[in-house]
């Protein structure tokens, strides 16, 4: 069976890390495997939502594989460039879709595997999933967009400690820090996921995409750059076929049809 799971269901990818005997760690397999679904998603129009979980109930991603890395310690640099090549570039893909993003989060989550789960667009959790850095801990530094996704949702002062003392943080503090968006029972995890997938597949999808890049332009922006990007973008939304009939919806008090255009 493949490591990496690939399913649509009413126009939502459902994307599982499917190596439960080692909690999901990722090898040079898996990595390669999530770039070609991550272009498989950006070239399909029929999709509308997608979501990034973990097979089982243990573990969303242990992170890389350190058992590879092991394996041949003459040619690790090498390795390691090979499965950040893949990983990275399926990050910057998923990061970048013009649709929601969902992490469901299934138990532990360390290494690249937080950066998997940082570049989704909404994060829910488990209360059961546990959350670490684990790099240093090896002698290793950040990968997997970890040092830039995690320095921007919880602050690089707390970043570094994350990073340096590999604190384990629980779901609540995961909340309380901005990891996650939602904390919900584990037995509820796939329930909750596939019911907020479905609101927003049946959304003005659009409309989400701009927000999207609306937030992370406002990163960087100056106030003035962000103000015509947004003035810009509601001109444009307010032409599509979501957004005219969101508005005569709203005038009918009724519920607003979105075909995803």
């Amino acid at each position: 069976m493949s490591a990496v799971l690939f399913e649509c269901i009413d126009n939502v990818a459902w994307i599982t890390l499917n190596r439960p005997h080692a909690f999901n760690a990722m090898d040079e397999e898996v990595m390669r495997r999530l770039s070609e679904v991550a272009n498989q998603c950006a070239c399909d129009q029929s999709l509308r939502a997608v979501v990034i979980t973990g097979t089982g109930d243990k573990a969303f991603s242990a992170g890389g594989d350190v058992g590879a890395f092991a394996a041949d310690p003459e040619n690790v640099d090498r390795l390691l460039m090979d499965m950040t090549t893949y990983l990275h570039s399926a990050i910057s893909r998923f990061s970048r879709l013009p649709l929601p993003v969902i992490g469901a989060i299934n138990g532990m989550t360390a290494g690249a595997g937080l950066g998997l789960m940082a570049c989704c667009d909404l994060v829910i959790a488990a209360d059961t999933a546990r959350f670490t850095s684990a790099y240093t801990q090896i002698g290793f530094s950040p990968d997997g967009s970890t040092s830039y996704y995690l320095s921007r949702q919880i602050g690089p002062r707390r970043a570094k400690e994350f990073f340096i003392t590999n604190r384990v943080l629980d779901a609540e503090t995961a909340l309380d820090w901005g990891l996650v968006n939602r904390v919900v029972p584990a037995d509820r995890l796939q329930d909750t996921v596939r019911e907020l997938a479905g609101m927003l597949a049946a959304g003005p999808t659009q409309a989400y995409a701009q927000v999207k890049n609306l937030v992370d332009s406002a990163q960087s922006a100056t106030l003035e750059t962000q103000l015509e990007l947004e003035a810009q973008t509601i001109t444009a939304l307010s032409k599509t076929a979501d957004g005219q009939e969101g508005v005569q919806a709203f005038i009918a008090k009724r519920p607003a049809r979105f075909s995803g255009k």
